[in-house]
């Protein structure tokens, strides 16, 4: 017989790693799937505003009355709509990013009884999904920037108009 014929014995390493990698990939689905650290307050909504910010937001967005509106704006120079007039305020006094239109403003914060407003809530208005947006300054007013061809200007909540809207506030 030749040494030809002899089959030689192949490594059983790979064979063993083949019946492993079930085991391993097992594990680490378990080792991701295992306890998480604490998150965040941050990751449920943003930081709760202060007394000190929130006076600063509605001192800033008094300071914005007369500036142009525009749709889409989002700066003095350029002009404001209302939700672009709300982030500019609350980005530039809090440090505070909202979202960009009110439908999303509406899921934002918490929400606050109406009784309970205080400078520098947001008021939404509209029924299921509001479509317009301002900053409670205190004393029933807001400012907002309410549409083409106006600027930016100061409301009462008991006013004719804004009185028969449906309304809602949120805190930051």
């Amino acid at each position: 017989m030749s040494d030809a014929s002899v089959p030689t014995p192949r490594p059983r390493m790979p064979l063993l790693l083949l019946r492993l990698l079930p085991i391993g990939a097992c594990l680490l689905v378990l080792g991701c799937a295992g306890p998480r650290a604490p998150e965040s307050a941050a990751a449920y909504g943003p930081p709760a505003l202060t007394a000190e910010q929130s006076s600063n937001v509605a001192i800033h967005a008094l300071g914005l009355v007369g500036t142009p509106y525009r749709y889409g704006g989002n700066t003095p120079e350029g002009g404001f709509d209302c939700s672009g007039l709300i982030g500019y305020v609350y980005r530039s006094s809090a440090g505070q990013a909202t979202p960009r239109t009110v439908a999303r403003m509406a899921g934002f914060g918490r929400p606050v009884p109406t009784s309970e407003l205080r400078s520098g809530d947001l008021v939404l208005f509209g029924a299921a999904t509001p479509s317009h947006a301002g900053i409670y300054v205190g004393a029933g007013q807001f400012v907002h920037a309410p549409s083409t061809g106006g600027e930016v200007r100061l409301d009462r909540l008991d006013g004719i108009y804004w009185s028969r809207q449906p309304m809602q506030a949120r805190r930051l």
